[in-house]
């Protein structure tokens, strides 16, 4: 496991519990090697997680188990396993570190799973294009919707089905600012502070506010599902900071509500806030997610639910390790 925090945490957490998604379908699992950024601690025979996480939990690092100081591509590359599990924060401009571990982990042959946008944002092509040369399967159902099977439905339909666009609610953080503001009539500024103390948004929430979570996922989906090369700038972004309360309730006078759309087919991509009849599936509230695949034969097929958290993204981990299992 490449990174440790919220989400690397929950995964663990579940991995402990008896009667776990892999358990279940008699799957054993050891943890060989964790690493943080300050470091990392290996046991070929299976890490104790539980003594893990006291320590990381109380440090903010497993490093005072192990090694401080030792970085991921040494482990990766140095040590056997089936799988590496890449759980760094994202970063949209580069991908890095998280690119560089999944290139490390593909060369060395190993199978990997990723919660990381980033990478996949920066070299979709590239990435996808080495797991097949190196023989390795490349799992990423968690960068998109969370708990959500998107991705997995998408490949699912592509069987008997051509997807022609996709329309998405792809962040829960504005589309819970947006529902506040609609219901309560508050000013997007208090939303946001109490939508910050909640854990719904982040210190800085600039990447949900102004777009950018969301064209990151369309950009990945619309690869994956529609087959393009695209990368963030070919999406045209516009952000919900010039929403208002008086802009909402005017829309729901109307039968519309206002959501946060990410939007691709062959035409291009784009996110912006758009009007959304009340009675759609698109028409989600709070921090659920939504997405809506326009198909040649079947018309259309949406699917939401909660799309954020480390338990509900833990859930796509899960899905993604355990389809490498059966495949192997």
């Amino acid at each position: 496991m490449v990174g440790f925090g919220n989400l690397g945490r929950a995964l663990a957490r579940i991995l402990l519990q008896d009667g776990n998604p892999l358990q279940r379908r008699k799957i054993e699992t050891s943890v060989v090697a964790i690493v943080d950024e300050k470091g990392g601690v290996i046991d070929e025979r299976g890490l104790r997680l539980e003594r893990v996480l006291e320590v990381a939990e109380k440090e903010g690092s497993v490093a005072s188990l192990g090694q401080p100081g030792l970085s991921a591509v040494e482990v990766i590359r140095s040590l056997e396993a089936d799988v590496v599990l890449e759980l760094t924060p994202t970063n949209i401009r580069t991908g890095e570190p998280g690119l560089t571990h999944i290139k490390e982990a593909m060369n060395s042959g190993k199978h990997v799973v990723t919660s990381n946008k980033g990478p996949l944002v920066a070299a979709f092509r590239e990435l996808t294009e080495l797991a097949q040369r190196r023989g390795v399967q490349f799992r990423y159902s968690a960068t998109v919707g969370g708990a959500i099977p998107v991705l997995s439905l998408a490949k699912r339909l592509c069987l008997g089905d051509r997807i022609l666009a996709i329309r998405g609610v792809l962040n829960g953080t504005t589309n819970y600012i947006l529902t506040r503001m609609e219901r309560e009539g508050l000013p997007q500024d208090i939303v946001l502070r109490e939508a910050q103390e909640l854990g719904i948004a982040e210190k800085d929430p600039t990447l949900d506010l102004e777009g950018i979570d969301t064209a990151c996922k369309l950009v990945i989906l619309a690869n994956s599902t529609l087959g393009l090369n695209a990368t963030l700038s070919d999406v045209n972004i516009t952000g919900i900071s010039r929403i208002t309360p008086e802009a909402l309730k005017l829309a729901k006078e109307a039968g519309y509500t206002v959501r946060l759309v990410g939007s691709a087919s062959s035409k291009g991509l784009s996110v912006r806030p758009s009007l959304v009849p009340l009675d759609h599936p698109l028409a989600v509230s709070g921090t659920l997610n939504a997405v809506c695949f326009e198909l040649e034969y079947a018309r259309e097929i949406t699917i939401s639910g909660f799309g954020a958290g480390p338990r509900e993204t833990s859930s796509a981990l899960l899905s993604d390790l355990l389809e490498i299992a059966q495949n192997l």
